[in-house]
C-alpha cells in the first residue's frame, strides 16, 4: 500500500460524523494529514474535525468541487486520497499500487434513486473520454502525484467527480474502478434525496461544458455563452468569439500584446466584434460603441459579479435587457459560475447596440470617448485595483460577494 500525503475530506454540516470519519482516516493512515475543507457549515463541523485531529480550511460555501480545490492547495506535495465525510468503511485497498485514479465503487448498494443522474454521468464520461466507468459519481478515490497535477483544480460543485474521470482519461492516465466493502448516509426516494440528486445531474452537466479560472484558482462552468442564445444575431456572434477566446486563448493581455503576436484569439475579438457592430448597426460610431463596451466589460470580469453589476447600471441607462443577467447574478458572486470573455463581451455588446439606439448626436461621440478614455486607462492600470481603492466604489463591487 501506498501512503497518501494527504487525506482531503469535503464537509458541510457534519457535525454528528466528521469527527468518526477522522479519526478512523488517522488510525488507519497514521502518517498522512488529513484535511477537512468546511464548506460553510452552519454547526460545529470544522470545531469536531479540529477536535479529531484534523487540519480544518474554513471556507465559505462555495460547493464540493471548489472546497475541495482549496482545500488541496493546503496538502503537501504527493498522493492524495478523497474521502465523503459520512464514509464508514476500509479505503486502503485504493491505494494500492497500479492505479493514477483509483475509484472506490461500494460493493452493497445503498439506497439511491431511479439511477437518472448515475447513468447519465455514465453517458457523459463515455462520451468525452470513452471510458465506461461503473461508479461515476463515488467520492471515495485515490490520486497519484502525476493524477493530482492532471485532475486539479476540479470541477465545481458535484460535477468534480465526473469531470475528474473525464480529464484522467482524456490524459492517458491509468484509471481503476475497486470494489470495497463501505457504507454511507445514503439519500432516499424522498424530496431531499430527488432535490440532491437533480443537482448532482445539473452539476454534472456543467462540469462537462466549457470551465474557467477564476481569481481564487476555482474552476468554474462558463455560462455567459448563455447570453448569445438569448440576444440577437449580432450578440449571438459576439458571444462566440468571447467563446473562441475563452477556450483557445493564450497568455497575451491588452491591446499591445495582441498586436504584437497578431494571429490571436484577442485579435480576432478586436476585429470581428467592431465589425459585427458596423454590421448590426451600419454606423462607424455603433461600431465604436459596440467594441469598446465589449472591451470594457472584459476588463471588469476580474472579479465575481463585477462585470454584471457594471452592466445592469448602464443597461437602466440605455434600458438594455436585463433578464438573463439578473439571473446570473447571484451565481457569478457565489462563485458556482464564471461569465467568461463570452458572457462579457456579449453584455458589452447588448450596452452598445442599446445606446446606439437611445444616444444620439453629441451624446454618443461623448459614451465613445468616456469609454475610449477607459480603455486606455485599462491598458496602463488595472481598472480593478482602481475601484478597490475607492471607497463607494469598492463597496459596491463587494455588495454580495463571498469574501475572499
Amino acid at each position: 500500500m501506498v501512503e497518501p500525503a494527504a487525506i482531503l475530506v469535503a464537509a458541510r454540516d457534519e457535525e454528528r460524523t466528521i469527527g468518526t470519519t477522522v479519526a478512523a482516516l488517522q488510525e488507519a493512515f497514521p502518517s498522512a494529514r488529513v484535511i477537512v475543507a468546511d464548506d460553510g457549515s452552519r454547526d460545529g463541523t470544522a470545531e469536531e474535525a479540529e477536535r479529531a485531529g484534523a487540519r480544518v480550511v474554513r471556507l465559505p460555501r462555495l460547493g464540493k468541487g471548489q472546497a475541495l480545490t482549496l482545500g488541496e492547495l493546503e496538502a503537501p506535495a504527493g498522493t492524495l486520497l478523497l474521502c465523503d465525510a459520512d464514509l464508514r468503511g476500509d479505503l486502503r485497498p485504493l491505494l494500492e499500487p497500479g492505479a493514477d485514479l483509483a475509484i472506490a465503487v461500494f460493493s452493497e448498494k445503498q439506497g439511491g434513486g431511479l439511477g437518472i443522474a448515475k447513468r447519465a454521468a455514465r453517458a457523459l464520461i463515455e462520451a468525452l473520454s470513452g471510458f465506461e466507468a461503473r461508479e461515476p459519481l463515488s467520492g471515495q478515490r485515490a490520486l497519484s502525484a502525476e493524477g493530482r497535477r492532471r485532475c486539479f483544480p476540479l470541477a465545481a460543485g458535484f460535477g468534480c467527480e465526473v469531470r475528474m474521470t473525464v480529464d484522467a482519461a482524456r490524459a492517458g492516465l491509468e484509471i481503476e474502478e475497486r470494489g470495497l466493502a463501505l457504507t454511507h448516509r445514503a439519500t432516499g426516494r424522498d424530496p431531499a434525496g430527488f432535490l440532491h440528486r437533480g443537482r448532482q445531474l445539473l452539476d454534472a452537466l456543467l462540469a462537462c461544458g466549457p470551465l474557467g479560472l477564476n481569481f481564487r484558482g476555482l474552476r468554474l462552468p462558463l455560462v455567459g455563452w448563455t447570453l448569445g442564445v438569448r440576444g440577437g444575431g449580432a450578440v449571438t456572434a459576439i458571444a462566440a468569439l468571447g467563446l473562441v477566446d475563452d477556450l483557445w486563448s493564450g497568455p497575451e493581455r491588452g491591446f499591445r500584446a495582441h498586436l504584437q503576436s497578431g494571429r490571436t484569439t484577442g485579435m480576432l475579438k478586436l476585429v470581428g466584434i467592431p465589425l459585427v457592430g458596423l454590421i448590426a448597426t451600419r454606423k462607424l460610431s455603433g461600431a465604436l460603441l459596440v467594441g469598446l463596451a465589449a472591451n470594457f466589460l472584459n476588463q471588469l470580469d476580474t472579479r465575481p459579479g463585477r462585470a454584471i453589476k457594471a452592466y445592469l447600471i448602464g443597461a437602466l441607462l440605455v434600458r438594455a435587457p436585463l433578464g438573463t443577467a439578473v439571473l446570473l447574478l447571484p451565481y457569478d458572486l457565489r462563485e458556482q459560475t464564471m461569465l467568461g470573455d463570452a458572457g462579457s463581451n456579449a453584455l458589452g455588446a447588448m450596452l452598445g447596440l442599446s445606446s446606439v439606439s437611445r444616444l444620439t448626436g453629441s451624446s454618443r461621440w461623448l459614451a465613445i470617448g468616456a469609454l475610449a478614455a477607459l480603455t486606455a486607462l485599462g491598458e496602463r492600470r488595472s481598472l480593478g485595483e482602481l475601484i478597490e481603492r475607492t471607497p463607494l466604489l469598492d463597496e459596491l463591487d463587494r455588495l454580495g460577494r463571498r469574501a475572499s
